[in-house]
């Protein structure tokens, strides 16, 4: 694949969203299966004492890694499985590996950076509140202490912001490596200039899933409340999630074909 910067209009962005849910819609289970794999994998990782949650968090780069080849895959008749999160690990030149894994550890202790961060800025209270809610005999009143308390909106604020400037250098650099052959630091750059150039497709991208977020949670609440339980809230916003996460790693694949990759989908048609 030749990988030259491409400009890009900002109303692909929300082409990317329906050609990722289209794609979706032809290997739903595939998709699902690919990223529950993850999921279990990581938690298996979370497990091991010390370096468990290192390593699950440099694992992130390979899954959107992973999602691209398995959506380009997809997208030419083949197969979706398994093995392609760990294809940017598997390639036979060492200088790729290299860069990978440099990719793998940077966002690894990045991430662990941001965390502690946040931490700092609400004094732990985001802690305090994740075991509050998952102790029983922990009363409604005193999560909604927590929940008031101002601290903790602003360490969601950090968590947010920080994430957010974490996955722009990210978001390209493990496929620029994998297909441009790019190195580390030079992935990440590409990444960063990329994103820039597209931030309009970008910014309708994002507004994109924000309303895609709110109206499965509205469609949740309407049939929570159509039903008469809470207890089916759970039931219904765990499958919708899992579906809504995939989709958005599907559509990782268009959003780098249009920046840099040669012409893999057909642009649509001009209102």
């Amino acid at each position: 694949m030749g990988l030259r910067l491409h400009a890009v209009p900002a109303n692909r962005g929300a082409w990317w969203i329906r050609a990722a849910l289209a794609l979706w819609w032809k290997r739903p289970m595939a998709f699902v299966g690919l990223f529950m794999f993850f999921l279990f994998g990581v938690l298996m990782l979370m497990m091991l004492p010390l370096v468990g949650p290192l390593l699950g968090l440099g694992l992130v780069p390979m899954l959107t890694l992973g999602f691209m080849i398995a959506s380009q895959s997809a997208l030419q008749g083949g197969p979706v499985h398994a093995l392609q999160m760990f294809e940017g690990l598997r390639v036979p030149d060492k200088p790729r590996r290299n860069a990978q894994l440099m990719l793998c550890a940077i966002y690894a202790l990045a991430s662990i950076g941001v965390i502690e961060l946040a931490a700092w800025v609400d004094e732990g209270l985001f802690e305090q509140l994740q075991i509050a809610m998952a102790t029983p005999a922990t009363t409604s009143k005193a999560v909604q202490a927590l929940l008031n308390d101002p601290r903790l909106a602003n360490g969601m604020v950090v968590r947010l912001v920080a994430a957010t400037l974490l996955s722009i250098p990210f978001w390209h650099a493990p496929a620029l490596v994998h297909w441009g052959h790019q190195g580390a630091g030079q992935a990440l750059f590409s990444s960063t200039m990329a994103l820039w150039r597209a931030k309009g497709a970008f910014a309708l991208y994002a507004f994109g899933w924000a309303m895609l977020s709110l109206g499965m949670g509205l469609l949740a609440t309407a049939a929570v409340l159509l039903l008469g339980s809470g207890q089916w809230i759970s039931v219904l916003i765990m499958p919708a999630g899992l579906t809504l996460s995939t989709v958005f790693y599907v559509s990782l694949w268009f959003g780098f074909a249009d920046s840099f990759g040669e012409e893999v989908v057909t642009p649509p048609a001009q209102p």
